[in-house]
């Protein structure tokens, strides 16, 4: 069903810091979501793709340490995803409950997905946001980009906030079951805050869109 919105600016009170000014966003800087430094202390040996399906890879190789060691290491392969927080107004965000199996709870989070092969990252945000809470934004904000688990997983996390609403029909995978709730901005920090919102995504989207608030100039 299509949904209504109001639909406010992002508000902004405080001059911004210098890098802020000049537009600069951090971001992983190689290509595939990783840093540009060459690896020159740690040496695959071999590799063995131990698992596979649509969704994930488990590698495990075999690596040679900068004392001249061996030992077995396990990447579990994800892919990029994105995550996007809507702003509805500028007090107030969309927010998703559903039900995640890894934890066995119930979770509040922004809309969130993988990116499908040969899709760009805003392509990926703006059809997330159509499927989980049945809108369309008129500009994505890139915020930043950030490993997600940079021990075992190799999945690179792309964060946006979405602007200028508009709403679209919802079109969910048929894996997924969400409900979809206008959440106070100040309540969504407090989430946070508190604990209720443990996925890392939304926590530090909301972060930023906070940092953004008080660093940015009217």
């Amino acid at each position: 069903m299509a949904r209504s919105f109001a639909f406010v600016e992002l508000a902004a009170t405080a001059p911004a810091r210098d890098w802020r000014r000049a537009g600069r966003v951090p971001t992983l800087s190689g290509a595939d979501g990783t840093a540009d430094e060459p690896s020159t202390t740690w040496r695959r040996l071999s590799r063995r793709r131990a698992y596979e399906n649509p969704w994930i890879a488990v590698d495990e190789d075999v690596v040679e340490l900068p004392s001249g060691a061996t030992t077995l290491y396990g990447i579990v392969r994800c892919g990029p995803c994105v995550g996007m927080l809507p702003f509805v107004d500028a007090d107030h965000v969309l927010l998703v409950r559903q039900y995640r199996y890894v934890t066995q709870r119930m979770t509040w989070e922004m809309p969130t997905g993988g990116v499908h092969p040969g899709e760009s990252f805003e392509d990926a945000a703006q059809r997330e946001l159509a499927e989980e809470v049945g809108a369309r934004a008129g500009r994505l904000e890139p915020l930043t980009a950030y490993a997600t688990s940079k021990s075992v997983v190799d999945e690179t996390a792309h964060l946006f906030i979405a602007h200028d609403l508009t709403a679209c029909s919802a079109v969910p995978d048929e894996t997924e079951h969400f409900e979809v709730h206008t959440v106070a901005y100040a309540d969504a920090l407090d989430m946070v805050l508190s604990g209720e919102i443990v996925d890392s995504m939304t926590i530090i989207a909301l972060l930023w869109a906070e940092h953004l608030r008080v660093t940015r100039p009217a």
